[in-house]
């Protein structure tokens, strides 16, 4: 596997609701972060690795990397040559749709299990983004339901409850809404736990205990959520970074990349372009070649 990183995350106008990530890592580390919508991750050569849920999984060529939003997750190379991949981040109204029109399962959908062996679901992946880098939007929008389908149908499940519940839970939820009130110029653990009526350790464990991470990492993880939000509006980078509360664009960059993949100025010319929409996309080559795609009639290859 060629050791050079290169990643393109963007957006076609026939999957409004739905991000793209094609990339190829090897000494690139994400930091622990949330999605609000889900992660559907093909590894198409190499080994991703991930924290998740207290423990490491890991995903080989041919398998799913499936997160649920919200949920905490760190992603890095489990093999010295790294990994390719490419992703589907659909949010959550795309998901319950597809959900809804499968199943008579009341409740919230997601995902079982982290990762799963699943070759098919795979090339599905693969050929979502053919379809969108071609620019057949009646392809890249079925094999997309197609892709979101087989993956609920084998690997779903109800969503876990994520309301904590007790009054350490109470506490992380006024701190959370604290720091989000107060992103540009949040206050420090102690005196947000005097805001608060509480102790600094009491806060933290409740705050890990809620969402994962300590409050320093989710006020990261949510400040590069709102300047992903300005960007998509138009904001230049070096406005989005201070209006967020990172202290210059450098600081943006390096959080923005270690949490989307991409610096921020690449992901603002990739929306921007997917608005114009360039028939055919990037030139970019593929991180793999699928095995067989049939873009032309949405159809997805045999099993």
């Amino acid at each position: 596997m060629a050791t050079k990183e290169r990643a393109r995350h963007w957006r076609h106008r026939a999957l409004p609701d739905v991000d793209l990530l094609r990339a190829r890592y090897v000494a690139k580390t994400f930091s622990r972060h949330t999605h609000e919508g889900f992660v559907i991750a093909a590894i198409t050569e190499g080994v991703e690795a991930f924290h998740h849920r207290g423990t490491v999984e890991r995903a080989f060529p041919g398998w799913l990397a499936l997160v649920n939003p919200d949920t905490p997750h760190t992603g890095f190379a489990g093999t010295p040559a790294g990994w390719a991949y490419q992703v589907l981040y659909p949010g959550q109204e795309t998901v319950a749709g597809i959900a809804a029109e499968i199943s008579t399962a009341r409740g919230a959908t997601g995902f079982a299990v982290p990762v799963a062996a699943d070759p098919y679901a795979t090339r599905l992946v693969v050929q979502v983004h053919q379809a969108a880098e071609a620019d057949n939007a009646l392809a890249a929008d079925t094999l997309l339901r197609l892709t979101v389908a087989h993956v609920l149908r084998r690997h779903g499940g109800p969503l876990p409850s994520r309301t904590p519940a007790g009054a350490g839970a109470r506490t992380a939820r006024r701190a959370r809404d604290l720091l989000a009130a107060r992103m540009a110029a949040p206050p420090s653990l102690e005196q947000l736990a005097a805001e608060l009526d509480t102790r600094p350790f009491a806060l933290l464990r409740a705050f890990r205990a809620a969402y994962g991470m300590p409050p320093h990492a989710w006020l990261t993880d949510a400040r590069v959520r709102r300047a992903r939000a300005l960007l998509d509006a138009g904001v230049p980078p070096a406005r989005a970074a201070t209006e967020v509360g990172f202290t210059d664009q450098p600081h943006l960059n390096r959080h923005f990349t270690r949490i989307i993949g991409v610096p921020p100025g690449a992901y603002q010319r990739e929306r921007r372009d997917a608005r114009i929409s360039r028939p055919g996309g990037d030139q970019e080559t593929p991180t793999a070649a699928a095995p067989r795609r049939n873009v032309q009639d949405g159809r997805p290859a045999p099993a």
